[in-house]
């Protein structure tokens, strides 16, 4: 069920209007920016927390090794036995005493469909040892998780009726790449649909999305190319820059003017190992940067691509579906012509409830990475199940299916995006990211937090992700909310009441005193303050 609209748009001055109350909130593209950066207290007891948790596992390790004589894993295994060491001990350390104590938060398996509600295998045993048995029982928890944006991840509906049928008619795989028997009518229908949907003259689909950052990037930048990448773009981007064996440089998240310094050099010096100017200088951004919640400033990098005639390449991973009127991503949300962007990349298993990814381009880059990247070439072919599905939530979300049920999916996202941040920042926690994202990171900072917080919450039930280093800096763990439109102000409200809860047992809260000065203040949204 979705949720009544609370919050709308006003168009005549780019303002988001909070419908219960008549008034408006911050505007859409204005950033909310918390005080985040941890200050020297907090940096040091941080730090304090880690070095404490590695000498504790050190001390457990040699009571392991020297009093009970207990061998660890084959990590250890004495190399005058025969065995090689799959790992460095060092590494093994970190992965058992480290990595090991916090692995109770991660992997919990699901026996449901990733909805607003899902239901959790519970477990037990020891986490340092990585030893858990399933006690055959589940729990249901508000999903808070998953990346199902828009809710179509679902097992009812118009969508998976498609689907079940599709598969019967065509099986489930090609058994083939796409270069051989691959090339199926429903591929070459999802690929035209996907072009027109993004205003770009054709595209091509992968079935992976990693892939399709990985094994498309190193078919269209090489040695003799420049390559500017966000301090914060996603691992296959990294992994496709690493792959392709062009020039790298980092320029600081959103920031504009390192940007710029960085092209002005590359134009002066060219190619540091060959003393020639590049062939070809790209900038790659992502729309919503899924750790931070951030949307991309896009104006401004357009307009740094065309004063030195750079090309613009934008991963839409997290912002296909999620942005705009429409939910064409980035570009519908900064109203821009999405040509002024050169390469939009996207994948298909956030907003669309589906897998893979696709590049939509000119007609022909497009032809040219359908000719040469690995994926394209070497990789399976689209299931035909998995085309139907993007096939059937497309054809809702722009409304050819005769029905409104896209617009007020969109609009229900948007939403309960803008509402579960504002109550949050009410509340005084330590939120990041922009308005409209429906990626909503609050920071916890300290590594015994971050544990606690993911076991009370699902206590709570309330299923949460955490997220800690390398993915993040060492010093900003945070756990990171997705909304869905699936959920409704009520299930939020519930999340909103045990993440408080949570939040004051492990003193979370640490803008509580901006916003609860007034014993009874009442927020904008209508809901009375906790003390």
């Amino acid at each position: 069920m979705l949720s009544e609209p609370i919050i709308d748009y006003d168009n005549n001055n780019n303002n988001l209007i909070d419908k219960k109350f008549e008034k408006p909130i911050l505007k859409p593209f204005q950033k909310h920016k918390p005080e985040y950066a941890a200050g020297i207290i907090v940096r040091i007891a941080t730090l304090i927390n880690f070095i404490f948790g590695i000498m504790i596992g050190a001390l457990h390790q040699y009571i392991l090794v020297y009093f009970q004589k207990r061998e660890i894993n084959i990590f250890y295994a004495d190399p005058a036995k025969g065995y090689a060491r799959i790992v460095s001990p060092s590494e093994a350390f970190f992965h058992r005493h480290v990595f090991g104590r916090a692995s109770e938060c991660f992997g919990r398996p699901i026996c449901s469909t990733p909805g607003a509600w899902i239901d959790v295998m519970e477990r037990e045993g020891c986490a340092t040892w990585n030893n858990f048995t399933f006690t055959g029982k589940t729990r249901r928890v508000l999903n808070l998780g998953s990346y199902n944006y828009l809710g179509f991840a679902e097992n009812t509906g118009s969508c998976i009726e498609q689907v079940i049928q599709t598969v019967k008619e065509q099986l489930n795989s090609t058994c083939s790449t796409r270069l051989t028997a691959g090339c199926t009518p429903l591929l070459i229908q999802l690929e035209n649909k996907i072009a027109k949907f993004l205003g770009k003259e054709d595209a091509i689909c992968i079935p992976m999305g990693f892939a399709t950052n990985s094994t498309c990037i190193p078919s269209i930048v090489g040695p003799e190319d420049l390559v500017i990448s966000d301090q914060l773009n996603h691992s296959s981007l990294v992994w496709g820059l690493r792959s392709s064996g062009a020039t790298i440089k980092v320029f600081n998240h959103q920031d504009a003017k390192h940007l710029e310094q960085i092209l002005q050099e590359a134009i002066m010096f060219g190619n540091v190992r060959t003393r020639k100017p590049y062939k070809k200088m790209v900038i790659i951004v992502e729309g919503i940067y899924s750790m931070e919640g951030e949307i991309c400033r896009l104006p401004e990098f357009i307009e740094l691509k065309k004063k030195y005639k750079a090309y613009l390449y934008v991963d839409e991973a997290h912002s296909i579906g999620a942005l705009g009127p429409q939910g064409k991503g980035v570009c519908n949300y900064w109203g821009i012509d999405p040509n002024e962007v050169d390469i939009l990349m996207g994948t298909f298993t956030k907003s669309f409830g589906s897998a893979g990814g696709y590049i939509a381009a000119s007609r022909q880059l497009i032809q040219y990475i359908r000719a040469n990247s690995f994926a394209a070439c070497y990789d399976t072919s689209f299931s035909a199940g998995c085309i139907r599905q993007i096939l059937a939530s497309l054809s809702i979300i722009l409304g050819e299916d005769g029905t409104d049920e896209g617009e007020k999916r969109l609009s229900a996202l948007r939403n309960n995006s803008n509402y579960f941040r504002t109550r949050l920042i009410e509340l005084g926690f330590v939120v990041l990211g922009d308005r409209d994202s429906p990626v909503i990171p609050i920071l916890l900072y300290y590594p015994n937090k971050f544990l606690a917080f993911s076991k009370l919450c699902l206590e709570l039930n309330i299923g949460v992700v955490v997220v800690g280093y390398p993915a993040t800096d060492i010093l900003l763990l945070r756990t990171r909310f997705c909304v869905s439109a699936s959920h409704t102000i009520a299930d939020l409200e519930e999340a909103i009441r045990s993440i408080t809860k949570v939040g004051d047992l492990c003193l979370l809260r640490y803008n509580k005193h901006k916003f609860n000065r007034n014993k009874h203040r009442k927020t904008p949204s209508g809901v009375e303050l906790e003390q």
